[in-house]
């Protein structure tokens, strides 16, 4: 294995810790707005998403060393670039967020509804982030099946997940009127 794979594999590897520091911060999140009134919102699919996350990582680490994918420049660098746009998203999403923000779907509008940062363009910001990231990191060393594969699965666990959370989220009226005619992911889209 070359240079190229260590540092991948390191990546991946930063990927997952963040995860878990994520999931970590996440519970603390959740257990504040539970105090504050929030609900959980019963999540059958869950797991699916876990599993998809991991599945990225150790997709993308198998594909790498087993099919030994070559690292690409010209594929690399865009891909790189995608990736830490995608984190960068994901990053103001949570900051945007603040206490509000978890992993897993929670009826907070009762605390309230933030419409400022990304939340100004559209409504599932995050998602946007996660799609991007689901796509360019395994492409950063031609990881090209579980970029194929986890893409897919994401879109299908996500379109589950995304009625759920909507059907919570518009059921209260404020949010409906301040998020509901804006596009899902991309400005001007949809």
């Amino acid at each position: 294995m070359g240079l190229s794979v260590y540092l991948y594999l390191a990546l991946l590897a930063a990927v997952g810790v963040l995860r878990l520091v994520e999931l970590r911060i996440s519970r603390r999140h959740q257990e504040r707005m539970l105090e504050q009134g929030a609900v959980r919102v019963p999540e059958p699919h869950f797991k699916w998403i876990v599993i998809v996350h991991t599945g990225v990582l150790i997709g993308a680490a198998l594909e790498v060393v087993i099919l030994r994918r070559p690292l690409l420049p010209l594929l690399a660098g865009p891909m790189f670039v995608v990736f830490l746009a995608s984190n960068l998203m994901r990053f103001w999403v949570v900051r945007t967020l603040g206490n509000l923000w978890s992993v897993q779907v929670m009826d907070s509008t009762r605390i309230g509804v933030v419409t400022t940062g990304p939340f100004r363009l559209v409504r599932h910001p995050n998602y946007t982030g996660v799609i991007l990231e689901m796509i360019s990191l395994p492409l950063i060393h031609t990881a090209w099946i579980t970029a194929i594969v986890t893409s897919l699965a994401y879109s299908f666990v996500l379109s589950t997940r995304i009625r759920a959370e909507e059907s919570v989220l518009m059921a209260n009226p404020e949010y409906r009127a301040a998020m509901g005619h804006k596009p899902r992911f991309l400005p001007g889209l949809f």
